[in-house]
Parts: structure tokens; C-alpha cells; sequence
């Protein structure tokens, strides 16, 4: 017994060497050396401190900012996560169409992309489409008292196109873009909800 039991014993503290401290101490270390940036959450700076990152979103409520998708989670990174409801569950159902109804309602517009409405996978999309994006200029330009074509430039400019040109659509950085906002067209009481 003690022939089969002492290999197994050794095997296992190996294995958990190699899995379980070596392995991430090499990727994290590689991650550091080569990717620093992302690998430290690619935070955003203002004024040298961080407000935010490039890769989870916040919630914008105010008028004079572009707002984001509906987060299940309400960006919260700890929780991450969607709703984990069936396209034909009644409460996802009405949830959507609630937000299409006021989104239709502030814009005038009946068509809603999608992603204002729908909240992603992990509820931490820090992304809109453009559409998105064009479908809030007139709202946030009467905020900002600002010509909305003038947001439209500022939109154009965000658009970050597909990874490597192929993977994924054309989107918005909400946090980008809004910083962009403060310092190109600044609100009289510019602060973030």
C-alpha cells in the first residue's frame, strides 16, 4: 500500500507546484513583461489619477454624458456576470422593452441598437456600437449646449475598429469617449454619476 500511496503523494505535491505556482508565476511574469499595461487592468488616467479602465465600463447616467449598456451587475468586476435569462424569459422580456420604450421615447427614434438595451455576458462591456453612440449626440449636445456635429466628430474619432481589422465590430469606449467630452466640450458641472 505504502509503494502506491508514496508516488501518488509525490505526484500530487508536483503537480501543484507546477500548476499552481510555477505556471501562473511564468504567466503573470510574462503578461508583466511584455503587456504591462493590460495586464495591470490598462487603467485610465486624468490628472494622474486613475479613473477607470479601458476594459470595464461604469454607469453614466447624467444628460451631458454618453451612457453605456445596461449592466446586470451594475459594473461591478467582483460579480461579474449577465443575467442568465432565456431570451423568452418574461422579466428579461420586459426589461427590454421597457428600455427601447424610453430610449424611443427620449431619441424619437423606433429603432434601438441592441446594445442599449441588452445588457453583455459578464455586464462589464465598457463598449457601445457607433450607432449607439450617434443614436445620444442630440441629447448630450443639448446638455453640453454643444453643435452636435461637433459630437460627431468627437464620436468619429472613438471608433475603434475591429481587432486586427477581422475580429468584432467597429465600437465606442464610453469612458474615452466621455473624458473626451469634458476636455473638448466641457459642462459647467462636468463630474461623473
Amino acid at each position: 500500500m505504502l509503494s502506491q500511496t508514496r508516488p501518488a503523494i509525490a505526484l500530487l505535491a508536483i503537480m501543484t507546484v507546477l500548476t499552481g505556482v510555477a505556471y501562473p508565476l511564468a504567466i503573470t511574469g510574462i503578461g508583466q513583461a511584455l503587456f504591462p499595461h493590460q495586464a495591470n487592468a490598462a487603467p485610465i488616467t486624468r490628472d494622474g489619477v486613475v479613473v477607470g479602465s479601458e476594459h470595464i465600463g461604469q454607469t453614466f447616467t447624467r444628460p451631458e454624458y454618453f451612457h453605456g449598456r445596461p449592466s446586470a451587475v451594475d459594473y461591478d468586476a467582483a460579480s461579474s456576470g449577465g443575467t442568465n435569462f432565456a431570451p423568452t424569459n418574461r422579466e428579461l422580456v420586459d426589461a427590454v422593452a421597457e428600455r427601447a420604450r424610453r430610449l424611443a421615447a427620449e431619441t424619437g427614434v423606433e429603432r434601438i441598437p441592441v446594445n442599449l438595451v441588452t445588457s453583455s455576458a459578464s455586464g462589464l462591456d465598457p463598449h457601445i456600437s457607433p450607432d449607439s453612440a450617434y443614436l445620444q449626440i442630440k441629447r448630450v449636445a443639448e446638455a453640453r449646449s454643444v453643435p452636435a456635429e461637433e459630437l460627431r466628430r468627437i464620436v468619429n474619432e472613438h471608433i475603434e475598429g475591429p481587432l486586427l481589422g477581422v475580429f468584432g465590430a467597429p465600437a465606442v469606449n464610453v469612458l474615452k469617449l466621455n473624458l473626451a467630452l469634458d476636455e473638448r466640450a466641457p459642462h459647467p458641472e462636468t463630474k461623473r454619476d
